[in-house]
């Protein structure tokens, strides 16, 4: 069994870096691992302009640590009163490479989301006719739908209309959790894609209860049962190029994950890289794990392939128990507990 893997460094094709001090505690994480990142934008306000992006990408290149190469890559926020003029002037931004859609009130900040995809249909002509990609949370909100089934609701509802409608739009379902996700990505045309996370890879829905509520893997999409997170890792591990690495690495406050109301998300980005080679491992398919994070998603948003190595060794290492984040703390994935790679620093 190998014991080091040297790999053309990675991209994170979906990424939470928050802002301000929250900001300057997370974003060395990520930079140490990836080269580029998609960086969304539900930010409170939420960045909805180019003139936003542009600020908020002048923002965390100003946290970066000294001499770091790391490129935020930035997104749109679609609103119900996005202009189809701003996805001209995303296109030709150079800065901001998708946009997002949120089902309002489907997680973090999504108040401001869309509440009926007909009346963003200008826009999504504009983004056709300037092929900008559009950054899916695919689960619908509708109450009446149980949590565990939104995913696949939100297939059957709205992407499929949404692809006849719009056949040369390049769309992206993003951390997808189900085998419904797998098999309707897998059999779609080649501007369909799809994000894949650490914690959708190596925990199932069993997770949330193990030792009593664990509320530092309550995320949205909910984790899913066994069957649909080994689909989902066979996606992974597939050399299947419609699917790619995401982590949706989600930084909060220990108090607000741990209170009456925990807010949804997980932080990865402290070891991302390191446990989606221990979840590739698991599968026998660590020979897959370079496409997967470094080639098919540059390929997909046609941005040239990084050129930098990324060195990791099969070297245990124990989590610590919280970070800083900001003036509070957060809790990561796996804290206090063993990662069986380790990232090759120099």
């Amino acid at each position: 069994m190998s014991t080091r893997l040297d790999i053309c460094r990675p991209d994170d094709w979906h990424v939470h870096l928050r802002d301000d001090a929250t900001l300057a505690s997370v974003v060395a994480d990520t930079a140490r691992r990836f080269a580029r990142a998609i960086v969304m934008p539900n930010l409170k306000p939420p960045v909805t302009t180019v003139a936003q992006a542009e600020d908020y990408r002048r923002r965390i290149l100003a946290s970066l640590p000294p001499g770091t190469g790391f490129q935020p890559l930035m997104t749109l926020y679609l609103t119900e009163a996005t202009p189809a003029e701003e996805i001209r002037r995303a296109k030709a931004s150079g800065t901001v490479f998708a946009v997002k859609y949120y089902p309002a009130g489907a997680t973090t900040n999504s108040q401001d989301g869309v509440r009926d995809l007909a009346r963003v249909y200008g826009v999504l002509e504009a983004m056709e006719q300037h092929d900008l990609p559009l950054l899916l949370h695919g689960e619908v909100t509708d109450p009446g739908i149980d949590i565990f089934d939104r995913e696949r609701v939100f297939i059957e509802r709205h992407l499929v209309p949404l692809q006849a409608r719009f056949p040369g739009l390049r769309l992206v379902l993003e951390h997808i959790t189900t085998r419904d996700a797998v098999e309707f990505v897998s059999a779609g045309p080649a501007n369909l894609a799809a994000t894949i996370t650490v914690h959708h890879l190596l925990l199932n829905r069993n997770a949330l209860f193990v030792g009593g509520l664990n509320p530092h893997h309550y995320c949205l999409p909910i984790l899913k049962r066994e069957t649909h997170r080994a689909a989902v890792l066979q996606a992974a591990t597939s050399g299947n190029p419609h699917f790619f690495l995401g982590t949706d690495s989600a930084p909060h406050p220990r108090h607000a994950k741990e209170s009456a109301c925990g807010c949804a998300g997980v932080y990865t980005a402290h070891a991302a890289i390191e446990l989606y080679a221990e979840a590739f491992e698991q599968a026998g398919k660590l020979d897959q794990l370079e496409a997967f994070a470094s080639f098919h998603g540059p390929d997909f948003y046609r941005l040239p392939r990084n050129r930098e190595r990324l060195l990791l060794e099969k070297r245990p290492w124990t989590v610590p128990t919280e970070f800083a984040l900001g003036d509070a703390t957060c809790v990561p994935m796996r804290a206090d507990k063993i990662v069986a790679w380790s990232l090759v620093e120099g």
